[in-house]
């Protein structure tokens, strides 16, 4: 994302990727080096609420973007408070974030939605909030920022779609690594859970098959 966002500057503009974890910018890093790109963005490890920026770069950017991290923070309201005064005034901040309740399964597999649950509740037994998406405009006027519009963006496909299979294999892949975390909620067991998973695998089989989610994205700007 932080190299699509560059490539859009076509080259005038500076990016600067910042992530909490050294495996997460060294992977960035490499991929950027395959594909030719090595130091096209520049990429920072850090806190989302405590941004490793100088004293001059405060305030002088045109965007600041989060995408997928509200969800996994305690204190969302102290990111996007770093995120505006960080731009400059009349600068941007625009965030995409989930809403893991808007998920939609047709024909509903059995159990599947049961864990689906168990999954996103297992947020809140670490102080996250799953349902973060459709805050995300209350977010941004709390921090300060004149929120400026909010949408959704579809996220799913169907059976005879060619990335179906990959959708319900991610959706698949994500219960099953979060595994110990759903257990150690409390609200399902480890034969419920497997049972699920499965069923979910069974269910991207079917050639009636319908998978519906939504990323809520919203945009706001500091004053001037």
């Amino acid at each position: 994302m932080a190299r699509e966002m560059a490539r859009a500057g076509r080259g005038s503009t500076r990016v600067i990727g910042i992530d909490g974890s050294a495996e997460q910018i060294a992977e960035a890093e490499a991929l950027a080096g395959a594909d030719g790109e090595t130091g096209l963005v520049e990429f920072r490890r850090g806190d989302a609420a405590d941004l490793p920026l100088g004293d001059r770069e405060w305030g002088s950017f045109d965007v600041a973007h989060a995408r997928f991290l509200l969800e996994h923070v305690t204190d969302p309201a102290a990111v996007v408070g770093a995120m505006v005064r960080a731009v400059r005034p009349g600068g941007r901040i625009v965030l995409e974030d989930d809403d893991h309740d808007v998920l939609r399964l047709w024909p509903e597999p059995e159990g599947v939605l049961r864990v689906w649950r168990a999954y996103f509740e297992s947020y809140r037994r670490i102080g996250c909030d799953p349902l973060i998406g459709r805050k995300l405009v209350t977010i941004l006027h709390g921090a300060g920022a004149v929120p400026l519009r909010s949408t959704w963006t579809f996220f799913g496909a169907c059976s005879g779609d060619p990335v179906f299979p990959a959708l319900v294999a991610n959706m698949a892949g994500i219960l099953e690594g979060a595994r110990a975390s759903i257990l150690a909620a409390g609200s399902l067991g480890a034969g419920d859970l497997e049972r699920g998973v499965a069923s979910l695998r069974d269910w991207g089989d079917r050639p009636d098959a319908s998978f519906g989610y939504a990323i809520a994205w919203a945009e706001g700007r500091r004053p001037a």
